[in-house]
């Protein structure tokens, strides 16, 4: 089974380049699901010509807004209009509690209306492999802290391996978590610039050797990144990016 992955979002917590937050939609064999759902993922769904309700799974990687904070407005969305089809929200312990929380911050009362939908809350276990629509994942712990365990996620449906870095500095999991995947999305916030608990392309590149992926590219870029990006030999994602996997 193919997969095929569109970058709804590619962008930063701060909109750099004019980019959407983070959000990915990988599909394949008639499943949908969407890799990390920043606040803007609803917009980015009905930019692409996407019906939200469509969607099997969120898979969320860790708990800053501009990673789960659009997970709330997909939830609303299908609860005004009678969505029917089943949601699973995957993400790091507390996830539940989270997006509840943020629901009840943004619409007030809104978590105590009944939703036609089944809506069902997994949360990840460090290494251990989760069955979710279809898919198998396997979430490694990486260096981000948001209130919850960050995690890099490997997804396997079928005979194909995409891995997600999340948000982290360097750290050698990504060498594991990466190894024999077809397909390793990094993030890559600053050209050169180290900053605690994000990866810059330099250091990246320094592992790249290391890294037994057979295709890299990258995402979650800072302004910094993004004016460096012409003269650098690396695929970079950008809204709206549709590859096969």
């Amino acid at each position: 089974m193919g997969l095929s992955l569109t970058f709804l979002g590619s962008g930063d917590a701060f909109g750099s380049g004019g980019r959407l937050q983070t959000c990915m939609l990988v599909q394949g064999d008639g499943r949908r699901w969407l890799v990390d759902c920043g606040t803007t993922s609803l917009v980015a769904l009905r930019r692409a010509g996407i019906d939200p309700a469509s969607v099997d799974a969120i898979l969320i990687s860790h708990l800053h807004g501009d990673h789960f904070g659009g997970v709330p407005f997909v939830l609303l969305d299908g609860q005004f209009r009678r969505g029917t089809r089943p949601l699973t929200v995957a993400g790091p312990p507390g996830v539940q509690a989270r997006v509840t929380a943020a629901m009840d911050a943004l619409f007030p009362g809104a978590t105590g209306v009944e939703r036609r939908f089944v809506t069902t809350f997994v949360e990840w276990r460090e290494r251990e492999a989760t069955e979710v629509a279809g898919a198998r994942v396997v979430p490694y712990p990486v260096v981000h802290p948001s209130g919850a365990p960050p995690f890099a996620l490997r997804l396997q449906a079928g005979d194909r391996t995409l891995v997600y870095s999340g948000d982290t500095e360097w750290t050698d999991v990504l060498v594991e978590a990466a190894r024999g995947a077809d397909l390793f999305v990094c993030e890559a916030y600053t050209f050169e610039r180290r900053i605690r608990f994000h990866l810059d392309w330099a250091t990246l590149a320094a592992h790249r050797a290391a890294l037994d992926c057979r295709r890299l590219i990258v995402t979650h870029m800072s302004e910094d990144m993004l004016a460096r990006l012409p003269g650098l030999d690396v695929e970079a994602a950008r809204d709206g990016l549709t590859l096969e996997v």
